[in-house]
């Protein structure tokens, strides 16, 4: 049993630039409302070293999450990736030709081959793709996967589902209906949490910090009509069996 504050952050971008001048107090508020642990998520391969470093600042509460993202048509000091925040992004102004589609697609099966191979989960990025991200990660045979912020619709995230796949939950979820609409169908044991940080908070257009992890979790437990408590420690549960890594965090 965890204790009723036992948050893990499965998803953030705490080396964003919006965080440059107040980490600190940043981390402190998140630790306030009980958080145990958070991902830190990179956006392009310059942060890999910054992420490190800044994971050892903060070993066992800070964990890193390094990758490539899918589109990599840019110069390589630009390139956007996250760990494996890796997937398929079919937006049209990102991926409008079949051909772009496919490059993302072969990225995406090294970026599964490689952590199949270290035994790592994939933390997945699909935008305007949920369907087509779901049937690659099925056919190669991923089995440790967190789709993140997922914009598809509940029955083709129930395909997922299938296949043992958790979904993290944003604070964005209080303004969107689809991911409202997500939660009422998915299984909590299929559910974490995550914040995004700094974009998809409570407020559009306003910096959203870890520390608002609880209002994912307060607007589940509405949702579907149970405790906080078991939101908080189900989603907890379910984050250390996809993070076993995390288990270094020390928890009651």
């Amino acid at each position: 049993m965890y204790e009723l504050r036992s948050l893990v952050d499965c998803h953030c971008h705490l080396s964003a630039p919006e965080f440059n001048d107040d980490i600190d107090s940043v981390l402190a508020e998140a630790k306030k409302v009980g958080l145990l642990a958070l991902v830190a998520v990179a956006e392009y391969s310059g942060e890999f070293e910054k992420i490190i470093q800044f994971c050892k600042g903060h070993q066992g509460f800070v964990f890193p999450c390094l990758g490539v993202h899918p589109v990599q048509g840019i110069a390589p000091e630009q390139q956007r990736s996250a760990t494996v925040k890796v997937g398929l992004d079919f937006s049209p102004r990102i991926a409008s030709t079949d051909d772009q589609k496919e490059d993302q697609r072969q990225v995406f099966i090294r970026q599964i081959e490689l952590a199949k191979c270290l035994d790592l989960p994939l933390n997945v990025h699909s935008r305007s793709a949920g369907r087509p991200t779901i049937q690659l990660l099925k056919e190669q045979g991923a089995e440790k996967v967190l789709l993140h912020a997922f914009d598809g619709r509940p029955s083709v995230a129930m395909e997922g589902v299938k296949a043992g796949y958790y979904f993290s939950i944003p604070p964005s979820i209080i303004r969107s209906e689809q991911m409202q609409n997500l939660v009422k169908k998915l299984p909590l044991e299929n559910l974490c949490l995550e914040t995004d940080s700094p974009a998809l908070g409570p407020v559009k257009q306003v910096r959203n910090e870890p520390k608002n992890i609880l209002v994912s979790a307060e607007y589940i437990a509405t949702l579907k009509a149970i405790s906080l408590g078991e939101v908080i420690e189900v989603t907890t549960k379910n984050a250390f069996t996809l993070f076993p890594r995390l288990l270094q965090v020390p928890h009651k």
